[in-house]
């Protein structure tokens, strides 16, 4: 957060934001959810569109011009004066009402560069939006921004998060109401912790009687359903679901796509683990699966209540 300094409050002693008293811009982590726009929050909608610079990936930049979010690459008039981190990736680009905007490829392998660009085009006075899947702060990009600032001492930066919808929220809404009670989300992703913590982690909720939404399953999942099933019955109802809330935009299979099974056959549905953007949720020991005439879903009762405790 900007550090406080005698001016950051006006006569009254009311304390202004860090925006006010400099001539900085702001840093906006925006969560986009699953990435289509009606799954957007209207915050993150005006945010990405009124920012001097957005920075996003590819694939987010063609959810983002859906729906005018961000203008079609049609109406991109040249490429930035400095692209900064790569001089490719920058490009300006013209809205109807004739205000410019730069627009930033993000990918994975630039993320300190870009952090780094952020930091400076916000001391200029730009406002910028760093766009980050579903919330930044569900394995997305608002812990690195913090972290890059701390270590950049760039304190002086006014950062702030937009949230948006994660996977373990959007799969469990085309399920159902899996996730009325108590739950939690665990990534299987390796890369900066040991298969031991997250075997533990798994253990822990398992036993704890969590819904359990698995994250980054295309690391291991096989290993971690076998964790689970070490404290949970082979009935347990689970959901598989790909690309939540993209409808027929997925990009793991075909498109958006969920499957109801059970803790013990959850292994044998390999063609339906996508990549990133699989996610799996166990249910406990109450999570029953509901059918009517439209489908199968999966409910937890929160306590096990009914009809009379309403």
């Amino acid at each position: 957060m900007a550090a406080e300094s005698p001016d950051d409050s006006d006569a009254s002693g009311e304390k202004r934001p860090a925006s006010e008293s400099r001539d900085h811009g702001t840093l906006s982590v925006v969560g986009i959810g699953p990435g289509l726009p009606h799954a957007m929050t209207q915050e993150a909608k005006d945010v990405i569109r009124t920012a001097d610079c957005v920075i996003a990936s590819n694939l987010y930049q063609e959810f983002l011009r859906k729906d005018g979010t961000l203008p079609p690459e049609s109406a991109a008039i040249e490429a930035a004066a400095d692209g900064g981190a790569d001089s490719e990736s920058g490009t300006v680009l013209e809205r109807p009402n004739g205000t410019r905007q730069e627009l930033v490829r993000s990918s994975m392998g630039r993320q300190i560069e870009l952090a780094r660009e952020a930091f400076e085009r916000v001391r200029a006075g730009e406002d910028v939006a760093h766009v980050s899947g579903g919330d930044p702060n569900v394995y997305g990009k608002s812990d690195l921004l913090y972290t890059m600032a701390e270590a950049e001492g760039a304190t002086d930066v006014p950062i702030e998060v937009v949230p948006g919808v994660t996977a373990a929220l959007g799969g469990a809404a085309n399920l159902g109401a899996p996730l009325s009670n108590d739950f939690c989300t665990i990534s299987l992703s390796d890369k900066w912790r040991g298969w031991d913590e997250i075997e533990e982690k798994l253990r822990a909720a398992a036993i704890s009687g969590f819904v359990v939404v698995l994250y980054n399953c295309w690391r291991d999942y096989e290993r971690a359903i076998d964790v689970l099933r070490e404290e949970r019955a082979d009935d347990v109802p689970v959901g598989i679901f790909n690309d939540a809330g993209r409808g027929e935009a997925g990009r793991n299979l075909e498109d958006e796509t969920h499957t109801i099974t059970t803790l013990g056959a959850a292994t044998d549905h390999d063609d339906e683990v996508g990549g990133m953007g699989t996610s799996i949720l166990v249910g406990n020991h109450e999570t029953e699966v509901w059918e009517n005439d439209y489908g199968k879903h999966l409910v937890t009762p929160r306590g096990g209540r009914d009809v009379d405790d309403f």
